[in-house]
Protein backbone atom coordinates (compact mmCIF):
# COMPACT_ATOMS: atom_id res chain seq x y z
CA UNK A 1 0.00 0.00 0.00
CA UNK A 2 1.28 3.43 -0.96
CA UNK A 3 1.66 5.92 1.90
CA UNK A 4 1.90 9.58 0.89
CA UNK A 5 2.79 11.63 3.93
CA UNK A 6 4.57 14.67 2.46
CA UNK A 7 3.53 17.85 0.71
CA UNK A 8 5.81 20.12 -1.34
CA UNK A 9 6.67 23.60 -0.08
CA UNK A 10 9.57 25.90 -0.98
CA UNK A 11 11.37 23.29 -3.05
CA UNK A 12 11.21 20.55 -0.41
CA UNK A 13 9.09 17.54 0.51
CA UNK A 14 7.88 18.31 4.02
CA UNK A 15 5.60 16.71 6.58
CA UNK A 16 2.23 18.45 6.62
CA UNK A 17 0.85 20.18 9.66
CA UNK A 18 -2.48 18.53 8.88
CA UNK A 19 -3.06 15.04 10.24
CA UNK A 20 -6.28 13.87 8.59
CA UNK A 21 -5.95 11.09 6.05
CA UNK A 22 -7.79 10.04 2.89
CA UNK A 23 -7.98 6.48 1.56
CA UNK A 24 -7.01 5.81 -2.05
CA UNK A 25 -9.10 3.15 -3.76
CA UNK A 26 -8.56 1.18 -6.98
CA UNK A 27 -11.84 1.75 -8.85
CA UNK A 28 -11.51 -1.53 -10.76
CA UNK A 29 -11.59 -3.58 -7.56
CA UNK A 30 -12.53 -1.13 -4.80
CA UNK A 31 -9.45 -2.37 -2.94
CA UNK A 32 -7.47 -0.01 -0.72
CA UNK A 33 -4.21 0.87 -2.49
CA UNK A 34 -2.93 3.83 -0.52
CA UNK A 35 -3.44 6.61 1.96
CA UNK A 36 -2.57 10.29 1.81
CA UNK A 37 -2.08 12.70 4.69
CA UNK A 38 -4.02 15.88 3.99
CA UNK A 39 -2.71 19.38 4.43
CA UNK A 40 -4.66 22.03 6.33
CA UNK A 41 -4.96 25.83 6.50
CA UNK A 42 -1.54 26.16 8.12
CA UNK A 43 0.10 24.18 5.32
CA UNK A 44 -1.71 26.28 2.76
CA UNK A 45 -0.55 29.51 4.38
CA UNK A 46 3.04 28.26 4.40
CA UNK A 47 2.79 27.37 0.71
CA UNK A 48 1.35 30.79 -0.14
CA UNK A 49 4.13 32.54 1.78
CA UNK A 50 6.72 30.48 -0.11
CA UNK A 51 5.19 31.35 -3.47
CA UNK A 52 4.90 35.01 -2.52
CA UNK A 53 8.58 35.20 -1.58
CA UNK A 54 9.66 33.40 -4.76
CA UNK A 55 7.57 35.73 -6.94
CA UNK A 56 9.85 38.68 -6.21
CA UNK A 57 12.69 37.19 -8.22
CA UNK A 58 10.81 34.84 -10.53
CA UNK A 59 8.67 37.66 -11.90
CA UNK A 60 11.90 39.31 -13.10
CA UNK A 61 13.16 36.31 -15.07
CA UNK A 62 13.61 36.60 -18.82
CA UNK A 63 11.62 34.78 -21.47
CA UNK A 64 14.72 32.75 -22.24
CA UNK A 65 15.06 31.66 -18.61
CA UNK A 66 11.42 30.65 -18.35
CA UNK A 67 11.62 28.80 -21.66
CA UNK A 68 14.54 26.82 -20.28
CA UNK A 69 12.55 25.94 -17.16
CA UNK A 70 9.66 24.75 -19.33
CA UNK A 71 11.99 22.49 -21.33
CA UNK A 72 13.41 21.00 -18.14
CA UNK A 73 9.93 20.32 -16.82
CA UNK A 74 9.00 18.52 -20.03
CA UNK A 75 12.16 16.40 -19.93
CA UNK A 76 11.55 15.41 -16.31
CA UNK A 77 7.93 14.42 -17.00
CA UNK A 78 8.86 12.27 -19.97
CA UNK A 79 11.33 10.26 -17.89
CA UNK A 80 8.50 9.02 -15.69
CA UNK A 81 5.84 8.54 -18.37
CA UNK A 82 5.50 4.79 -17.80
CA UNK A 83 5.03 5.33 -14.07
CA UNK A 84 2.44 8.04 -14.67
CA UNK A 85 0.44 5.87 -17.04
CA UNK A 86 0.48 2.92 -14.64
CA UNK A 87 -0.67 5.12 -11.75
CA UNK A 88 -3.46 6.64 -13.84
CA UNK A 89 -4.72 3.19 -14.79
CA UNK A 90 -4.60 1.90 -11.21
CA UNK A 91 -5.81 4.93 -9.27
CA UNK A 92 -8.25 6.49 -11.73
CA UNK A 93 -9.26 3.56 -13.95
CA UNK A 94 -8.38 5.14 -17.29
CA UNK A 95 -7.86 2.67 -20.14
CA UNK A 96 -4.26 2.37 -21.29
CA UNK A 97 -4.67 4.47 -24.43
CA UNK A 98 -6.45 7.26 -22.59
CA UNK A 99 -3.96 7.25 -19.73
CA UNK A 100 -1.04 7.56 -22.15
CA UNK A 101 -2.65 10.35 -24.18
CA UNK A 102 -3.61 12.33 -21.08
CA UNK A 103 -0.15 12.15 -19.52
CA UNK A 104 1.63 12.92 -22.78
CA UNK A 105 -0.57 16.00 -23.06
CA UNK A 106 0.52 16.90 -19.53
CA UNK A 107 4.19 16.75 -20.45
CA UNK A 108 3.64 18.48 -23.78
CA UNK A 109 1.98 21.42 -22.01
CA UNK A 110 5.43 22.70 -21.08
CA UNK A 111 6.57 22.59 -24.70
CA UNK A 112 3.36 24.25 -25.86
CA UNK A 113 4.01 27.22 -23.59
CA UNK A 114 7.66 27.33 -24.56
CA UNK A 115 6.38 27.80 -28.11
CA UNK A 116 3.82 30.44 -27.06
CA UNK A 117 6.60 32.46 -25.42
CA UNK A 118 8.42 32.77 -28.74
CA UNK A 119 5.82 35.19 -30.09
CA UNK A 120 4.04 36.56 -27.02
CA UNK A 121 4.41 40.32 -26.68
CA UNK A 122 5.05 41.34 -23.09
CA UNK A 123 5.64 44.93 -24.20
CA UNK A 124 3.10 46.49 -26.56
CA UNK A 125 2.17 49.81 -28.07
CA UNK A 126 -1.23 51.45 -27.53
CA UNK A 127 -1.68 54.92 -28.98
CA UNK A 128 1.33 56.89 -27.83
CA UNK A 129 1.79 54.77 -24.72
CA UNK A 130 3.73 51.66 -23.80
CA UNK A 131 1.87 48.71 -22.28
CA UNK A 132 3.74 46.15 -20.21
CA UNK A 133 2.07 42.79 -19.54
CA UNK A 134 2.90 42.13 -15.91
CA UNK A 135 2.68 38.71 -14.18
CA UNK A 136 -0.26 38.71 -11.80
CA UNK A 137 1.45 37.25 -8.75
CA UNK A 138 0.74 34.03 -6.84
CA UNK A 139 -1.72 31.78 -8.66
CA UNK A 140 -3.85 29.18 -6.89
CA UNK A 141 -4.33 26.13 -9.11
CA UNK A 142 -7.19 23.82 -8.13
CA UNK A 143 -7.58 20.67 -10.23
CA UNK A 144 -10.01 17.73 -10.53
CA UNK A 145 -9.46 13.99 -10.66
CA UNK A 146 -10.45 13.13 -14.22
CA UNK A 147 -7.15 14.14 -15.90
CA UNK A 148 -4.90 14.87 -12.95
CA UNK A 149 -1.46 15.44 -14.47
CA UNK A 150 -2.84 17.20 -17.52
CA UNK A 151 -4.64 19.87 -15.49
CA UNK A 152 -1.73 20.40 -13.10
CA UNK A 153 0.86 20.73 -15.84
CA UNK A 154 -1.10 22.91 -18.25
CA UNK A 155 -2.03 25.42 -15.56
CA UNK A 156 1.48 25.40 -14.07
CA UNK A 157 3.06 25.80 -17.51
CA UNK A 158 0.89 28.88 -18.10
CA UNK A 159 1.86 30.38 -14.75
CA UNK A 160 5.57 29.81 -15.34
CA UNK A 161 5.39 31.24 -18.85
CA UNK A 162 3.81 34.40 -17.40
CA UNK A 163 6.35 34.72 -14.60
CA UNK A 164 3.88 33.81 -11.87
CA UNK A 165 4.43 31.47 -8.95
CA UNK A 166 1.87 28.89 -7.85
CA UNK A 167 0.22 26.94 -5.08
CA UNK A 168 -1.45 23.81 -6.41
CA UNK A 169 -4.30 21.93 -4.74
CA UNK A 170 -4.85 18.72 -6.72
CA UNK A 171 -7.70 16.33 -6.07
CA UNK A 172 -7.04 14.23 -2.98
CA UNK A 173 -8.39 11.28 -4.97
CA UNK A 174 -5.39 11.48 -7.32
CA UNK A 175 -2.61 11.54 -4.73
CA UNK A 176 -0.57 8.65 -6.19
CA UNK A 177 -0.55 10.30 -9.62
CA UNK A 178 0.21 13.66 -8.03
CA UNK A 179 3.16 12.24 -6.12
CA UNK A 180 4.83 11.15 -9.36
CA UNK A 181 4.12 14.54 -10.94
CA UNK A 182 5.65 16.35 -7.96
CA UNK A 183 8.74 14.17 -8.11
CA UNK A 184 9.10 15.06 -11.80
CA UNK A 185 8.64 18.77 -11.21
CA UNK A 186 11.14 18.67 -8.34
CA UNK A 187 13.74 17.01 -10.55
CA UNK A 188 13.47 19.87 -13.06
CA UNK A 189 15.27 22.08 -10.51
CA UNK A 190 13.23 25.28 -10.60
CA UNK A 191 13.91 27.95 -7.95
CA UNK A 192 12.45 27.08 -4.56
CA UNK A 193 8.91 28.34 -4.04
CA UNK A 194 8.00 28.77 -7.71
CA UNK A 195 5.49 25.97 -7.29
CA UNK A 196 4.10 24.42 -4.12
CA UNK A 197 1.69 21.49 -3.87
CA UNK A 198 -0.64 20.80 -0.95
CA UNK A 199 -2.83 17.70 -0.92
CA UNK A 200 -6.06 18.53 0.86
CA UNK A 201 -9.81 18.93 0.76
CA UNK A 202 -11.54 21.68 -1.15
CA UNK A 203 -13.35 23.05 1.89
CA UNK A 204 -10.04 23.31 3.75
CA UNK A 205 -7.12 23.98 1.37
CA UNK A 206 -9.30 25.28 -1.46
CA UNK A 207 -11.20 27.58 0.87
CA UNK A 208 -7.98 29.05 2.28
CA UNK A 209 -6.63 29.69 -1.22
CA UNK A 210 -9.90 31.40 -2.14
CA UNK A 211 -9.93 33.81 0.79
CA UNK A 212 -6.21 34.49 1.25
CA UNK A 213 -5.26 38.05 0.24
CA UNK A 214 -1.87 37.04 -1.17
CA UNK A 215 -3.44 34.92 -3.90
CA UNK A 216 -3.82 37.06 -7.03
CA UNK A 217 -5.61 34.57 -9.24
CA UNK A 218 -7.42 31.23 -9.08
CA UNK A 219 -7.43 28.79 -11.95
CA UNK A 220 -10.04 26.12 -11.23
CA UNK A 221 -11.38 23.18 -13.19
CA UNK A 222 -14.34 21.32 -11.74
CA UNK A 223 -18.07 21.48 -11.16
CA UNK A 224 -20.15 24.57 -11.83
CA UNK A 225 -21.43 24.63 -8.25
CA UNK A 226 -17.93 24.72 -6.77
CA UNK A 227 -16.86 27.25 -9.40
CA UNK A 228 -19.63 29.57 -8.24
CA UNK A 229 -18.46 29.23 -4.64
CA UNK A 230 -14.90 30.11 -5.65
CA UNK A 231 -16.08 33.11 -7.67
CA UNK A 232 -18.11 34.41 -4.74
CA UNK A 233 -15.17 34.03 -2.38
CA UNK A 234 -12.61 35.45 -4.79
CA UNK A 235 -14.43 38.74 -5.22
CA UNK A 236 -13.72 39.77 -1.61
CA UNK A 237 -10.06 40.34 -2.54
CA UNK A 238 -10.70 40.96 -6.25
CA UNK A 239 -8.85 37.84 -7.35
CA UNK A 240 -8.77 37.15 -11.06
CA UNK A 241 -10.39 33.82 -11.91
CA UNK A 242 -10.28 31.29 -14.70
CA UNK A 243 -13.10 28.79 -14.21
CA UNK A 244 -13.49 25.78 -16.50
CA UNK A 245 -16.70 24.19 -15.33
CA UNK A 246 -19.37 21.71 -16.35
CA UNK A 247 -20.88 20.93 -19.70
CA UNK A 248 -23.77 19.20 -21.43
CA UNK A 249 -22.43 19.19 -24.95
CA UNK A 250 -24.70 18.79 -27.94
CA UNK A 251 -23.65 16.74 -30.96
CA UNK A 252 -25.62 17.57 -34.12
CA UNK A 253 -25.56 15.11 -37.00
CA UNK A 254 -26.72 16.86 -40.15
CA UNK A 255 -28.71 15.23 -42.92
CA UNK A 256 -25.77 14.87 -45.33
CA UNK A 257 -23.37 13.29 -42.83
CA UNK A 258 -21.92 9.81 -43.23
CA UNK A 259 -24.10 8.35 -40.49
CA UNK A 260 -22.02 5.26 -39.78
CA UNK A 261 -18.93 7.37 -39.15
CA UNK A 262 -20.87 10.09 -37.34
CA UNK A 263 -22.52 7.62 -34.95
CA UNK A 264 -19.20 5.99 -34.12
CA UNK A 265 -17.78 9.45 -33.49
CA UNK A 266 -20.78 10.27 -31.28
CA UNK A 267 -20.28 7.17 -29.15
CA UNK A 268 -16.61 8.02 -28.70
CA UNK A 269 -17.45 11.65 -27.89
CA UNK A 270 -19.83 10.59 -25.11
CA UNK A 271 -17.91 7.64 -23.66
CA UNK A 272 -14.42 9.21 -23.72
CA UNK A 273 -12.53 9.01 -20.43
CA UNK A 274 -15.13 6.53 -19.15
CA UNK A 275 -17.76 9.23 -19.70
CA UNK A 276 -16.07 11.41 -17.07
CA UNK A 277 -15.35 14.41 -19.27
CA UNK A 278 -16.74 17.93 -19.10
CA UNK A 279 -16.65 18.00 -22.90
CA UNK A 280 -18.55 14.71 -23.36
CA UNK A 281 -21.02 14.88 -26.24
CA UNK A 282 -23.86 13.59 -24.10
CA UNK A 283 -26.77 14.98 -26.17
CA UNK A 284 -27.00 13.52 -29.66
CA UNK A 285 -29.32 15.37 -32.09
CA UNK A 286 -30.37 13.64 -35.34
CA UNK A 287 -32.96 14.26 -38.07
CA UNK A 288 -36.36 13.00 -36.93
CA UNK A 289 -36.99 10.90 -40.03
CA UNK A 290 -33.64 9.08 -39.59
CA UNK A 291 -34.40 8.01 -36.02
CA UNK A 292 -34.84 4.27 -36.60
CA UNK A 293 -31.68 4.13 -38.67
CA UNK A 294 -29.75 5.94 -35.95
CA UNK A 295 -31.11 3.66 -33.23
CA UNK A 296 -29.92 0.60 -35.12
CA UNK A 297 -26.48 2.13 -35.69
CA UNK A 298 -26.19 3.09 -32.04
CA UNK A 299 -27.07 -0.39 -30.82
CA UNK A 300 -24.37 -1.84 -33.04
CA UNK A 301 -21.76 0.74 -32.07
CA UNK A 302 -22.40 0.47 -28.33
CA UNK A 303 -22.33 -3.34 -28.47
CA UNK A 304 -18.79 -3.10 -29.83
CA UNK A 305 -17.55 -0.95 -26.94
CA UNK A 306 -15.20 -2.98 -24.76
CA UNK A 307 -15.82 -2.37 -21.06
CA UNK A 308 -13.39 -3.92 -18.65
CA UNK A 309 -10.06 -3.97 -16.88
CA UNK A 310 -8.23 -0.74 -17.81
CA UNK A 311 -4.95 -2.67 -17.84
CA UNK A 312 -6.22 -4.55 -20.90
CA UNK A 313 -5.10 -2.73 -24.05
CA UNK A 314 -8.43 -3.60 -25.73
CA UNK A 315 -10.52 -1.84 -23.06
CA UNK A 316 -12.24 1.36 -24.18
CA UNK A 317 -14.31 2.13 -21.07
CA UNK A 318 -12.99 1.42 -17.60
CA UNK A 319 -14.57 1.95 -14.19
CA UNK A 320 -15.86 5.20 -12.77
CA UNK A 321 -13.50 6.85 -10.33
CA UNK A 322 -15.37 6.02 -7.13
CA UNK A 323 -18.34 4.18 -5.69
CA UNK A 324 -19.97 7.56 -5.13
CA UNK A 325 -19.66 8.39 -8.81
CA UNK A 326 -20.97 4.95 -9.77
CA UNK A 327 -24.05 5.45 -7.59
CA UNK A 328 -24.58 8.93 -9.04
CA UNK A 329 -24.67 7.56 -12.58
CA UNK A 330 -26.97 4.70 -11.55
CA UNK A 331 -29.39 7.26 -10.16
CA UNK A 332 -29.43 9.13 -13.48
CA UNK A 333 -30.08 5.89 -15.36
CA UNK A 334 -33.06 5.25 -13.07
CA UNK A 335 -34.24 8.84 -13.64
CA UNK A 336 -34.12 8.31 -17.40
CA UNK A 337 -36.21 5.15 -17.17
CA UNK A 338 -38.70 6.72 -14.72
CA UNK A 339 -38.93 9.83 -16.91
CA UNK A 340 -40.20 7.82 -19.88
CA UNK A 341 -37.09 7.69 -22.05
CA UNK A 342 -36.56 4.55 -24.11
CA UNK A 343 -33.61 2.46 -22.88
CA UNK A 344 -31.83 1.63 -26.11
CA UNK A 345 -28.66 0.10 -24.66
CA UNK A 346 -27.13 -0.54 -21.26
CA UNK A 347 -29.10 0.20 -18.14
CA UNK A 348 -28.75 -0.29 -14.41
CA UNK A 349 -26.13 -2.40 -12.70
CA UNK A 350 -22.69 -3.70 -13.54
CA UNK A 351 -21.69 -5.34 -16.79
CA UNK A 352 -21.56 -9.10 -16.30
CA UNK A 353 -18.35 -10.24 -14.64
CA UNK A 354 -17.36 -6.74 -13.48
CA UNK A 355 -19.29 -6.57 -10.24
CA UNK A 356 -16.26 -5.87 -8.02
CA UNK A 357 -15.47 -2.45 -9.45
CA UNK A 358 -17.28 0.76 -10.36
CA UNK A 359 -18.11 -0.39 -13.88
CA UNK A 360 -21.19 0.99 -15.63
CA UNK A 361 -22.97 -0.37 -18.67
CA UNK A 362 -22.54 2.15 -21.53
CA UNK A 363 -26.09 3.43 -21.75
CA UNK A 364 -28.14 5.09 -24.48
CA UNK A 365 -31.59 6.61 -24.06
CA UNK A 366 -33.85 7.46 -27.01
CA UNK A 367 -36.97 9.61 -26.95
CA UNK A 368 -35.23 12.17 -24.78
CA UNK A 369 -36.53 15.73 -24.56
CA UNK A 370 -34.74 18.77 -23.19
CA UNK A 371 -36.99 19.00 -20.14
CA UNK A 372 -35.74 15.66 -18.80
CA UNK A 373 -33.04 15.73 -16.13
CA UNK A 374 -30.84 13.35 -18.13
CA UNK A 375 -30.84 15.97 -20.90
CA UNK A 376 -30.31 18.99 -18.64
CA UNK A 377 -27.82 17.85 -16.00
CA UNK A 378 -24.20 16.78 -16.29
CA UNK A 379 -24.10 13.06 -15.49
CA UNK A 380 -20.33 12.49 -15.79
CA UNK A 381 -20.64 8.90 -16.89
CA UNK A 382 -21.16 6.90 -20.10
CA UNK A 383 -24.81 7.88 -20.66
CA UNK A 384 -25.96 9.24 -24.03
CA UNK A 385 -29.29 10.99 -24.67
CA UNK A 386 -30.65 10.67 -28.21
CA UNK A 387 -32.88 13.52 -29.38
CA UNK A 388 -34.46 14.43 -32.71
CA UNK A 389 -35.02 17.61 -34.70
CA UNK A 390 -37.28 18.51 -37.62
CA UNK A 391 -34.96 21.03 -39.26
CA UNK A 392 -31.55 22.61 -38.72
CA UNK A 393 -32.98 25.67 -37.02
CA UNK A 394 -34.67 23.46 -34.43
CA UNK A 395 -31.44 21.48 -33.93
CA UNK A 396 -29.58 24.68 -33.10
CA UNK A 397 -32.38 25.80 -30.77
CA UNK A 398 -32.31 22.48 -28.87
CA UNK A 399 -28.52 22.48 -28.70
CA UNK A 400 -28.45 25.97 -27.20
CA UNK A 401 -31.28 25.27 -24.75
CA UNK A 402 -28.95 24.59 -21.81
CA UNK A 403 -27.28 26.52 -19.01
CA UNK A 404 -23.95 25.21 -20.27
CA UNK A 405 -21.80 26.17 -23.23
CA UNK A 406 -18.43 24.43 -23.09
CA UNK A 407 -18.15 22.37 -26.26
CA UNK A 408 -20.30 21.15 -29.13
CA UNK A 409 -19.97 18.82 -32.10
CA UNK A 410 -21.26 18.94 -35.68
CA UNK A 411 -21.06 16.24 -38.36
CA UNK A 412 -21.89 16.92 -41.99
CA UNK A 413 -20.51 16.78 -45.53
CA UNK A 414 -21.24 20.35 -46.63
CA UNK A 415 -18.55 22.39 -44.87
CA UNK A 416 -20.34 25.65 -45.52
CA UNK A 417 -23.38 24.35 -43.68
CA UNK A 418 -21.39 22.79 -40.82
CA UNK A 419 -19.51 26.06 -40.30
CA UNK A 420 -22.79 27.99 -40.37
CA UNK A 421 -24.28 25.69 -37.74
CA UNK A 422 -21.11 25.83 -35.64
CA UNK A 423 -21.20 29.63 -35.72
CA UNK A 424 -24.68 29.61 -34.18
CA UNK A 425 -23.89 27.20 -31.35
CA UNK A 426 -23.25 28.85 -27.98
CA UNK A 427 -20.11 26.97 -27.02
CA UNK A 428 -16.48 27.79 -26.42
CA UNK A 429 -15.34 25.12 -28.84
CA UNK A 430 -17.11 23.36 -31.70
CA UNK A 431 -15.58 20.23 -33.23
CA UNK A 432 -16.55 19.58 -36.84
CA UNK A 433 -16.31 15.97 -38.06
CA UNK A 434 -13.55 15.20 -35.55
CA UNK A 435 -12.50 14.55 -31.98
CA UNK A 436 -9.37 16.68 -31.84
CA UNK A 437 -7.66 18.98 -29.36
CA UNK A 438 -5.63 22.03 -30.38
CA UNK A 439 -3.38 23.11 -27.49
CA UNK A 440 -2.71 26.46 -29.15
CA UNK A 441 -6.39 27.39 -29.45
CA UNK A 442 -8.45 28.83 -26.57
CA UNK A 443 -10.59 26.52 -24.48
CA UNK A 444 -13.30 27.57 -22.06
CA UNK A 445 -17.02 28.00 -21.73
CA UNK A 446 -19.94 30.28 -22.38
CA UNK A 447 -22.72 30.72 -19.81
CA UNK A 448 -22.37 28.50 -16.73
CA UNK A 449 -19.53 26.50 -18.25
CA UNK A 450 -17.06 29.03 -16.96
CA UNK A 451 -15.12 32.27 -17.15
CA UNK A 452 -11.94 32.87 -19.10
CA UNK A 453 -9.89 30.75 -21.45
CA UNK A 454 -7.00 28.31 -21.23
CA UNK A 455 -4.32 27.13 -23.70
CA UNK A 456 -2.09 29.03 -26.05
CA UNK A 457 -1.64 32.79 -26.05
CA UNK A 458 -5.27 33.27 -24.96
CA UNK A 459 -4.54 31.26 -21.83
CA UNK A 460 -1.37 33.23 -21.11
CA UNK A 461 -3.30 36.51 -21.31
CA UNK A 462 -5.27 35.35 -18.25
CA UNK A 463 -2.09 35.31 -16.11
CA UNK A 464 -0.84 38.80 -16.93
CA UNK A 465 -2.18 42.29 -16.28
CA UNK A 466 -1.54 45.32 -18.51
CA UNK A 467 0.36 48.26 -17.06
CA UNK A 468 0.35 51.43 -19.11
CA UNK A 469 3.33 53.79 -19.26
CA UNK A 470 2.42 57.19 -20.70
CA UNK A 471 5.69 58.69 -21.84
Amino acid sequence: MKAIDHIYINGEFVKPHGTNTFNLINPSTNALIGQVVLGDETDTQRAIASAKAAFQQFSQTTVAERSNYLQRLYDAMMKRMDDLVAATVEEYGAPQERALASNQLAANSFLHYKKVLQDFEFVRKAGDSEVIMMPLGVVAIITPWNANASYICNKLATAIAAGCTAVIKPSEMSAIQTQIVVECLHEAGLPAGVFNIVNGLGDVVGAELTRHPDIAKISFTGSTNVGKMIARGAVDTMKRVTLELGGKSANIILEDADFEKAIQLAVSACFMNNGQACIAGSRLLVPEHRLEEVKALLKTAVARVKVGDPRDAATEVGPLVSLKQYERVQEYIRLGIAGGAELLAGGEGHPEGLEAGNFVKPTVFAGVTNDMRIAKEEIFGPVLSLMTYKNVAEAIEIANDTVYGLQAYVSGADMNQTREVAAKLIAGRVLINCLQHDPMAPFGGFKQSGIGREFGAYGLEEYVEPKTLIL
